[in-house]
């Protein structure tokens, strides 16, 4: 699985930490594609972030995105906006776990700041994301319940199809600074043409960048 972690400006000081942490599992490919508390880059948004997560995911560059905010509540509204895109707002190895099993998403949203203090924000951090990889992702819990929630996510899949509009009408109907922003953020745009497939929606976004 190709994991992009996209941390905004308010949280940056955990970029190292959530990146750790999902590197710490085999078979996964990591990227870190948001702000890596380095000397002048720009600052990012949840605005921003929410954007390149839906972008990345809906054009298949990559597969799950870590991500997240100061409350996790911002980052996670904001991806919602967008169609294909299932994100949970994780706060402890439970929710984690659950979220892996139940709902089976593709983006999950933390809480970065928040309750993170400044002795042991990591460790949740890292058994967070361990209940969320080590498990068979959506296998369902309890047992009873496995083949109802797999038709529900399918069902819920569909119903973020319906209910928005196509990323190119999103794209250009939204705020455009939210845009700029995200796009000329330093390795996004070489990220997309090296890691996503050709699409109309890929050769759309390149035209913007």
């Amino acid at each position: 699985m190709k994991i992009a972690v996209i941390i905004e400006g308010s949280t940056k000081i955990r970029s190292l930490d959530v990146e750790n942490a999902v590197k710490g599992f085999d078979g996964h490919e990591v990227f870190n594609l948001g702000m890596k508390n380095t000397e002048g880059e720009p600052d990012l948004t949840y605005m921003e972030t929410g954007l390149l997560t839906a972008l990345l995911l809906n054009l298949g560059a990559v597969d799950f995105v870590v991500g997240g905010c100061g409350t996790g509540q911002g980052y996670m509204n904001m991806v919602l906006q967008f169609p294909g895109i299932a994100c949970g707002l994780l706060c402890d190895p439970v929710d984690a776990f659950l979220y892996s099993q139940v709902n089976a998403g593709n983006c999950i949203s933390l809480a970065l700041n928040k309750g993170y203090g400044n002795l042991a924000g990591d460790i949740n951090v890292k058994y967070i994301l361990r209940e969320l990889f080590e498990n068979e992702y959506g296998a369902g819990y309890p047992d009873a319940r496995r083949e109802i929630q797999i038709n529900a996510r399918k069902k819920l899949a569909g119903v973020s199809l319906a209910a928005h509009k196509s990323m190119e009408e999103i794209i250009a109907g939204i705020d455009p600074s939210i845009t700029e922003n995200a796009l000329s953020f330093p390795g996004i745009a070489d990220f997309i043409k090296t890691h996503a497939p050709q699409s109309p929606l890929k050769a759309f976004v390149l035209r913007r960048v």
